[in-house]
């Protein structure tokens, strides 16, 4: 096997690997985006429920208006928390959508190299079968 072919040969088991690395990147990448969602969506849900909470007149005795205050704090104390989550997991996701995108071109790369590896070999081939003609004219100039 000629050292062209051997070399297209390692660059498809690379090709392969490098798919497979963009493919775990890629649901690494979704998962992170994933749990973003939730942790928003949390984030949204908790502010939702501290308005409600701020916004209700119901309380008949300074007990139940301290009940109340006491919970909203405590549900201020995990939205802060949360909002932390979610800086956190923006970050994250935007990492890991990082690292897919780099396993992408990591993947193209090895695509390029193969695609100029069969054009050379093709090239080789085409000269072995028709080789190119003589600069210098055959025979002597009499013939």
């Amino acid at each position: 096997m000629s050292t062209d072919k051997t070399k297209l040969k390692r660059l498809r088991r690379l090709e392969r690997l490098r798919g497979i690395a963009r493919q775990t990147a890629l649901a690494e990448a979704a998962r992170a985006e994933q749990t973003l969602a939730q942790v928003a969506n949390l984030e949204a849900r908790t502010a939702a429920l501290i308005e409600a909470y701020r916004l209700r007149r119901d309380a008949h005795t300074g007990a139940d208006l301290r009940q109340t205050r006491q919970f909203v704090s405590g549900l201020t104390r995990i939205a802060d928390q949360t909002a932390a989550d979610l800086v956190r997991a923006r970050q994250a996701a935007d990492a890991r959508a990082a690292e897919a995108a780099e396993a992408e071109r990591r993947r193209a790369a090895v695509d390029e190299r193969i695609e100029a590896a069969q054009q050379r070999i093709a090239r080789k081939a085409a000269e072995n079968t028709h080789p190119a003609k003589p600069s210098s004219p055959l025979g002597t100039p009499l013939e």
